[in-house]
């Protein structure tokens, strides 16, 4: 060390001049004792001015250190919060999505039913309205069958019913022929009784 070496060379010097004077090394040593000690303080002071510096700085440093480990422990405790607020929000997400997936799975499945349903009674009611249309033309076929064997056979009643009628016709009119004549020879004669002459009252027969 710088003071163990000094006092070592100064002793070493004292050795070497055993000659000097008993004044001389006495006063060397007294000056050598002197300048130790205000070595030591100095020395002592520089070591307790650094002891003070060094433990401010560790105080400052501890300090950093709680306010570091406060604000790492708080973001800790934010990010503990913000990741159970996420997987929170992230799981009644899921929920909600499970559930609206289901939710438009039944609507679907329900939707399915209804368009198979109406599609059955579309078919039902085209099925029906195919049969009603062939009942229909079938009616009428029937129908204008019918018709023309009716209108075939009043023809024929009307036709039979006038043939008859004539016939009864043509059999009144020879009776009406005689009886006609009867009562123009009546009445001519009743005319004559008169003086009377009958050649314009001949009665015409009717045209049948």
């Amino acid at each position: 060390m710088p003071l163990k070496n000094k006092e070592k060379g100064k002793k070493s010097g004292a050795q070497k001049k055993k000659n000097w004077g008993a004044d001389v090394e006495a006063e060397s040593r007294h000056r050598l004792v002197v300048l130790e000690k205000e070595l030591l303080r100095d020395h002592l002071a520089l070591r307790r001015d650094e002891a003070r510096r060094a433990k401010a700085s560790e105080d400052q440093l501890k300090q950093r250190l709680q306010r570091v480990e406060a604000e790492l422990e708080g973001a800790r405790s934010e990010g503990k919060a913000i990741y159970a607020e996420m997987s929170r929000q992230c799981h009644a997400l899921q929920e909600d999505m499970q559930s609206r997936s289901k939710q438009l799975e039944e609507e679907v499945k329900g939707l399915r039913g209804q368009l198979e349903a109406c599609q059955r009674e579309a078919a039902a009611a085209r099925e029906e309205a195919e049969q009603a249309l062939r009942e229909r033309d079938q009616a009428l076929s029937q129908l204008r069958t019918h018709v023309a064997d009716m209108e075939a056979k009043y023809e024929e009643i009307l036709q039979d019913s006038l043939d008859r009628l004539l016939a009864k016709l043509r059999a009144i009119k020879s009776q009406w022929d005689g009886t006609a004549l009867r009562l123009h020879a009546r009445h001519k004669e009743q005319l004559r009784q008169f003086g009377l002459t009958a050649g314009s009252l001949r009665p015409s027969a009717p045209s049948l």
